[in-house]
């Protein structure tokens, strides 16, 4: 039910290499670190709906998809290689319709890239599934797309990295159920928002305070790299909470303990409207007129049976006394993609911090 306006708001990084949202009435220059002008901002989803397949507008369906495409190719959203092949021939399908075997010859999926480390392998399970998906337009793709997308572990996942006892590595992941911890790429904690009493942080301090199900509440320290990234996950953290938090008179008694959450001393709020306030809006429910969506194609590169490639190499027919056989002569292979990337560009350095593990690599 979300609509456009209220899920997608500008981003930007600061100096810090912190991902900053700005609302639309906020001013961008005295927020931003940068030197400029120009300053470089680009359009980005803040809270991702638990289900997209139910967002209302293709439109807002459609910035979901572009938003979730890129948190895969930047390694944010890890997969399989199956699920990656599923969700490319998906791609492949909303961007160039059904598989015509005159128009998309051998090595079309290869102009398109993915996920970060692209191999051959993963391009021709994309291709096999693309043939299976036949009549699917464009809309659909990207909602069957979402429907695969929504189950992975890190889906919708805000991650901030943490110091837990003796220096060791954690994760915290602002999520629209509550906050999840990690260790070691595993998770080993889960807290619902409704069980969140306190959220506080002091200088690097960071401290969640929950209660338990013997109505006990025990609190749990970490520690950010500096003073800046403390405040800015507390504030990601009320943030979430203020979005997906169930109101008072809906739920159990947690929610009245809960209630209290905002009263930590600090002056920040969240003053969008909530994910409840979006369903229960009588608008939604009013007729709305047809949109035409312009759907914007993706950055190509040049195939890979023009560079590399085992199964597809360049053949040459030599002559003399070996007339009729085929030498197979391997050319360099294809520089890396991340290599090709503009370092200076938000969506390299979104991925840079905000990439869950070091290694942003497929899992087997």
């Amino acid at each position: 039910f979300y609509s456009s306006c209220d899920i997608s708001i500008i981003l930007y990084c600061t100096i810090t290499k912190l991902d900053c949202f700005l609302f639309l009435k906020v001013k961008v220059v005295p927020l931003t670190d940068n030197t400029g002008p120009p300053y470089t901002l680009y359009f980005g989803i803040k809270f991702y709906a638990e289900d997209p397949c139910k967002l209302k507008e293709e439109i807002t369906r459609y910035q979901f998809f572009l938003q979730v495409k890129q948190d895969v190719l930047q390694g944010r959203l890890p997969c399989s290689v199956n699920t990656a092949a599923q969700l490319g021939a998906y791609i492949i399908q909303s961007e160039l319709g059904d598989y015509d075997p005159y128009k998309h010859t051998t090595g079309y999926v290869s102009e398109y890239r993915f996920v970060p480390d692209q191999k051959e392998e993963l391009e021709d399970a994309i291709e096999r599934i693309h043939k299976t998906l036949m009549g699917q337009v464009p809309a659909e793709a990207e909602v069957n797309y979402l429907g695969v997308a929504k189950s992975l572990e890190m889906y919708g996942v805000d991650l901030h990295p943490v110091y837990g006892e003796n220096k060791s590595e954690y994760f915290l992941g602002l999520t629209p159920i509550g906050v999840v911890v990690y260790k070691n790429k595993k998770q080993v904690g889960k807290y619902f928002w409704p069980r969140i009493t306190k959220v506080h942080f002091k200088e690097t301090q960071f401290e969640l305070r929950v209660l338990g199900k013997d109505c006990n509440e025990t609190s749990f320290f970490f520690e950010a790299r500096n003073k800046i990234t403390c405040k800015h996950l507390w504030k990601c953290c009320v943030e979430h909470h203020t979005f997906f938090r169930v109101p008072e008179n809906e739920s159990n008694s947690l929610s009245r303990k809960f209630s209290k959450f905002g009263s930590i001393g600090y002056k920040h709020r969240y003053s969008g409207r909530t994910s409840l306030q979006m369903t229960r809006d009588p608008s939604v429910q009013l007729p709305r007129p047809d949109q035409c969506i312009e759907r914007s194609r993706s950055k190509t590169y040049p195939k890979r049976t023009q560079q590399t490639g085992s199964k597809n190499m360049n053949q040459i027919t030599t002559n003399g006394e070996n007339e009729g056989t085929t030498k197979i002569i391997a050319p360099s292979p294809v520089k890396s993609f991340k290599k090709m990337k503009n370092e200076n560009s938000p969506e390299t350095q979104r991925s840079k911090t905000s990439t869950p593990w070091e290694e942003n690599r497929l899992q087997r």
